[in-house]
């Protein structure tokens, strides 16, 4: 058997956990490293020195993502088998004021990391065109994943 027909075999096969794991991050890095490249060519809000700079950038938020959403899924377990108003306003400010000020730890987190070889301008010293990064790289995570599902078949033949 050719070399490359052991490679479609073994690609073929069912992959397991920390396999699903890696291209699951694998494909989430590589389409933030395209959001932030996009955005650095074509906004000026948005500047990177280098591709391993703006890379370096893309797999800590990524991983600052997953830190933020875990800690925000943690805060609101008090609230979770509560039903009254209170308790569902309680759990949208307690989300909200995680998810927003966390982006404000990633952008210090980043500018410490990465210091002027990346850098945010505009609105409040750059922190109005980091959000709208993070929600692009968001965006895109989304339609790569969503996509990635409808490729799915439930035939044996696809």
């Amino acid at each position: 058997m050719k070399q490359h027909h052991h490679a479609a075999l073994a690609s073929a096969a069912m992959p397991n956990t920390r396999q699903r794991l890696y291209i699951r991050y694998y494909v989430a890095i590589t389409a933030d490293l395209i959001v932030l490249g996009l955005l650095s060519q074509f906004w000026d809000r948005v500047q990177i020195s280098s591709f391993t700079s703006g890379l370096i950038a893309a797999i800590m938020l990524q991983l600052l993502l997953q830190v933020t959403l875990w800690i925000e899924h943690a805060a609101s377990q008090p609230f979770k088998d509560k039903t009254s108003w209170q308790a569902k306003v309680g759990r949208f400010f307690v989300a909200w004021f995680i998810l927003f000020s966390s982006k404000l730890v990633m952008l210090w987190m980043i500018g410490l990391v990465l210091g002027d070889s990346i850098h945010f301008s505009g609105a409040l010293h750059g922190a109005l065109a980091f959000i709208v990064t993070v929600v692009c790289m968001i965006l895109a995570e989304e339609l790569v994943f969503r996509a990635f599902g409808a490729l799915e078949t439930t035939d044996e033949q696809g």
